[in-house]
């Protein structure tokens, strides 16, 4: 069967020194099938982090509690399992699959604790959908080594693929943060081979792997800055104010949407709503305006007005034949 979770262990541990005068290293090693090692790991987690009074006992050759010990017990109720079980679903659909293993035993837990009216994954899934448009999926071993660097602090070689440009680079980076995006995740890191910050789509990535080196950090207000500023992942550091006015029609759903944390938004005298959003690069911002179409007019600024007018062009001369 699949090896035993850390609490699964601690629990099997705790059973044993309350069954026996002394337990054995060897004896732990069987009924858990753990290494010397991993079963040394667990006693000092349990001495030092849930203060069980752990001795070894030198006449007896083991293990042995020094006085009374509860290993922090589980109490949830039905409603609470239900609700972890549906965190646990929605993290499985916006992460990649590397996470399954740590996320099983505690599947498996609240299962148990549910008893066998559990109706369990099978009715979840039929019974609450999360349907993700236009995600890419990304590669899970590529997601822990970033993931391993950026806990860890260390930097990650990649081979990166511009979609833009239709190019393959090799460079060195220093994560700084990991961000999920519109279904999508995002490395934000200090690129060594530019000497900036830079976003990198993690499904981009074409190979990976750690370098041993100490990751360069930068400062959060730096990051927030070059990075988080600007409209959606694609941002810099000169951010502008996009004014769009929508329909009263649109507006019911608009007026009502998150675009940015900085966003501001007003109602007109007939209705419409006028929104106006931080933006720094304006093509994913022209992008989400298009699929609005006759519902919203830019009112500034004039660059990106002149950019919303150049595309719609662009899509009209594909149906040229049919006008007029």
């Amino acid at each position: 069967g699949r090896p035993m979770s850390q609490m699964e262990r601690m629990y099997e541990i705790d059973r044993l020194l309350k069954s026996r005068r002394a337990t054995s290293l060897d004896t732990f090693m069987e009924n858990t099938s753990a290494s010397r090692a991993t079963i040394i790991r667990d006693l000092t987690y349990m001495k030092d982090r849930l203060r069980a009074p752990i001795i070894w006992d030198r006449e007896l050759r083991g293990y042995r509690l020094d006085g009374p010990f509860s290993l922090p017990a589980v109490y949830l109720s039905e409603s609470e399992i239900h609700a972890l079980l549906v965190l646990n679903q929605l993290v499985a659909r916006i992460q990649p699959s590397f996470l399954d293993e740590h996320l099983e035993p505690l599947r498996e837990l609240l299962h148990k604790l549910m008893g066998p009216a559990s109706a369990g994954d099978a009715d979840l899934e039929r019974r609450i959908r999360i349907l993700q448009v236009a995600s890419r999926p990304v590669s899970s071993r590529h997601f822990q080594i970033v993931c391993r660097a950026l806990l860890g602090r260390g930097r990650v070689r990649i081979r990166y693929y511009s979609r833009a440009r239709d190019q393959e680079t090799d460079r060195v980076v220093s994560p700084q943060r990991l961000v999920h995006y519109r279904d999508n995740w995002y490395l934000d890191a200090w690129c060594h081979s530019k000497d900036g910050l830079r976003s990198f789509a993690l499904d981009a990535i074409l190979d990976a792997v750690g370098v041993e080196e100490a990751a360069l950090q930068v400062p959060d207000e730096q990051l927030d800055r070059e990075l988080g500023a600007g409209y959606g992942i694609f941002s810099g550091e000169q951010v502008r104010t996009a004014v769009l006015r929508f329909t009263p029609e649109m507006a019911r759903w608009v007026s009502r949407e998150k675009w940015h944390r900085l966003q501001e938004g007003s109602f007109g005298a007939d209705g419409s709503y006028t929104l106006e959003v931080p933006y720094s690069a304006e093509r994913e911002l022209v992008m989400d305006i298009m699929r609005f179409g006759p519902e919203v007019e830019v009112l500034g600024p004039p660059e990106l007005r002149e950019s919303v007018s150049a595309a719609l062009k662009k899509a009209l001369s594909a149906y040229s034949s049919e006008i007029g």
